[in-house]
């Protein structure tokens, strides 16, 4: 019997093992009744978005892997040919992404991002609640620009250098953290203060010998060598987890899930009081949130922007709605609403309700570790030296390129584009690569300069010419399985046009024809929010928008008032580290836990539904004309044609 039961078990081991494979083969052939039954055109792209969305939320196999289902399953069944699908795997915001990447690889490669995130953090101080303030800002800007990912990756080691500085600087008694001290103070009292803090740290280093509690590291995946995360000397580490990139342009990054041994120890020995192990959560979390949030103001932001944008583009190309501008135009009030109650929350949650305590501004009256902390962070900036030539260029570029995107059809006066005789051949994509091309040109030493810039490639150090970024640099950070997720969903979405599949989903949700705009709009909110956190991101976007676009042309809805609501709730996979791989990076550090991300995680979901719902039936009626069945949608109703 009992020989029996461990074959048994281990028999279930290896279909455990294998379940990804049983479920790659599985999926087609329980499926395959449908176009087989029922081989119309319908049934076949049903069978084809169903086996790529099960493959896609399931993540047996890679992302960009999952996309290439209907490279070969559209023409195998009669449903669209090989060339028409190929065309869709490659469109303009292909492009706009090449360019901005481009520019993202000089920001990284000469540590404009650290001077940015050091000096905002320099301006807000060393207070707890302005500390976490000041991340979070600095983490918007940059995510902003770069993915979610890679700013979470940047600005994670910057903050656990300025934690690991207050921890080392906390004393034991929980009263010191409220106790002051002024800069002429008395001399035995100073001396007995460091005494105090000499002593401290000695126990402190001792407690984390003994537990062995080294910092958790970063590393991001680059040719299987070892390299540093943004200036900072992290290591790769044994026993990584790749968490692939499902919600920015990072490809993967290498993240090290701590032992639970080690984070226990760690949680029980580092921290000097409560009060520390707190602050470490609230700013840990804070940099996961304001990178999400960061991500929704541009339509380069996230992948799910990116995918919106083409998908409904392609699908009503007469709309000419949505562009850089109107984007940024209706999602930046909704980033700086949601960054002040997200630090609320986390405030309250996490610091308590004495802002008094945490956010003063007074220079007079501070904490020894709040002086120390602010010194660490004056030698982090410091070590950077007096900005440099390339840091000036792509500063320039930035500004360039985000003046360009604004002023090309701003719509309340003419943009640039009306300068040239031919119109709709520019678009933001064109302002992106042209850009991008340029940095691959422009030297990265001064003209007519001798000496020698501080540049982190060591083998154009010898050339005077070598540029601002090489192509090693672009194709460090170019996600191209981002790409190829975001063309399979283009594919889906033609396929979905030829065959008819989106006319016949629309009817059968003719029955919702009775909710109010609002109601239909909240409920699809809420749908993606909570989809998104056990399911990649991109992955929910792509399988939700022809149903939702469907749907709102069923009930006579502007697509818009469901659609760009969806899209930004779909980021809000915040409670979980496998929400987001900027979730997994923060937990990686072994400051919180998972019941911490799910309490904080619940709140700023909620905040961030209700401040996207508080958008769209405000400030959003007017800039999209809301009110209004369009003429776009209208005629791509009547027609059928995507």
């Amino acid at each position: 019997m009992r020989l029996e039961a461990a074959a048994r078990m281990d028999l279930f081991r290896k279909l455990w093992r294998a379940r990804k494979l049983i479920l790659v083969v599985l999926i087609p052939l329980s499926l395959l009744p449908l176009p087989l039954i029922h081989p119309t055109s319908e049934a076949c792209c049903a069978y084809v978005l169903m086996v790529t969305a099960v493959y896609w939320v399931s993540e047996a196999v890679p992302l960009g892997a999952a996309a290439l289902v209907p490279a070969f399953l559209y023409p195998l069944f009669g449903v669209l040919k090989s060339s028409e699908v190929a065309a869709e795997y490659c469109k303009d915001t292909t492009l706009l992404l090449m360019g901005v990447i481009c520019l993202a690889a000089s920001i990284e490669k000469w540590n404009l991002h650290k001077r940015i995130a050091l000096r905002m953090v320099m301006i807000a101080g060393a207070k707890p609640g302005m500390l976490v303030l000041g991340f979070m800002c600095c983490t918007v800007f940059l995510s902003m620009w770069l993915s979610n990912t890679s700013t979470t990756a940047m600005v994670m080691p910057i903050a656990e250098a300025v934690l690991q500085q207050l921890i080392c600087t906390g004393l034991a008694d929980g009263h010191e953290d409220s106790e002051t001290m002024d800069a002429p103070e008395e001399d035995s009292v100073v001396s007995s203060k460091e005494e105090n803090l000499d002593k401290n740290q000695l126990e402190l280093f001792y407690q984390n010998d003994r537990n062995t509690c080294a910092k958790d590291e970063l590393c991001s995946l680059s040719e299987g060598q070892s390299c540093e995360v943004n200036g900072f000397g992290l290591q790769p580490v044994p026993n990584q987890t790749f968490v692939h990139q499902v919600n920015g342009h990072l490809p993967q990054i290498a993240v090290e899930i701590p032992n639970l041994k080690r984070v226990k120890a760690r949680r029980d020995s580092q921290y000097p009081t409560k009060r520390d192990h707190m602050i470490c959560k609230c700013l840990s979390l804070s940099i996961t949130y304001a990178a999400t949030i960061g991500g929704l103001i541009t339509i380069t932001g996230t992948s799910t922007n990116l995918i919106f944008a083409e998908q409904f583009n392609t699908r009503y190309p007469e709309a000419k709605v949505i562009n850089f501008g109107t984007w940024f135009i209706f999602s930046f009030p909704i980033a700086i609403i949601m960054l002040v109650l997200t630090w609320l929350w986390l405030h309250f949650l996490f610091l308590g309700c004495n802002f008094r305590e945490t956010c003063s501004l007074s220079k007079k009256r501070k904490t020894r570790r709040e002086m120390m902390s602010e010194r660490r962070i004056h030698e982090e900036y410091e070590k950077l030296g007096p900005i440099s030539y390339p840091e000036v260029v792509t500063g320039v570029f930035f500004i360039l390129m985000t003046l360009l995107w604004f002023t090309r059809e701003p719509g309340f006066v003419p943009g640039w584009t009306s300068l040239f005789e031919k119109k709709g051949y520019r678009t933001d994509a064109t302002v992106s690569v042209l850009l991008g091309f340029l940095l691959f040109l422009i030297p990265a030493r001064r003209p007519f300069s001798s000496s020698s810039c501080r540049n982190p490639d060591e083998s154009s150090g010898s050339d005077p010419l070598a540029p601002m970024i090489t192509w090693k640099d672009f194709q460090r950070l170019m996600p191209w399985e981002i790409v190829i997720l975001v063309g399979g969903g283009y594919a889906l979405a033609a396929g979905c046009k030829v065959s008819g599949l989106s006319m016949w989903i629309g009817r059968q949700l003719e029955p919702m024809s009775g909710l109010p705009p609002w109601a239909v709009t909240l409920l699809a909110c809420l749908l993606v929010s909570a989809v998104t956190e056990f399911a990649s991101n991109p992955a929910t976007l792509t399988v939700f928008l022809p149903i939702l676009s469907a749907l709102s042309e069923t009930l006579l809805i502007n697509p818009l008032h469901t659609l760009i609501p969806s899209t930004m709730c779909v980021s809000f996979g915040v409670m979980l580290p496998v929400g987001n791989p900027p979730n997994a990076i923060v937990f990686s550090y072994g400051h919180v836990k998972i019941s911490d991300m799910v309490k904080a995680g619940f709140g700023v979901n909620l905040i961030g539904v209700a401040v996207v719902m508080l958008a769209i039936t405000t400030w959003g009626v007017p800039l999209f004309n809301l009110t209004e069945f369009p003429v776009w949608a209208m005629a791509r109703n009547v027609t059928g044609s995507l």
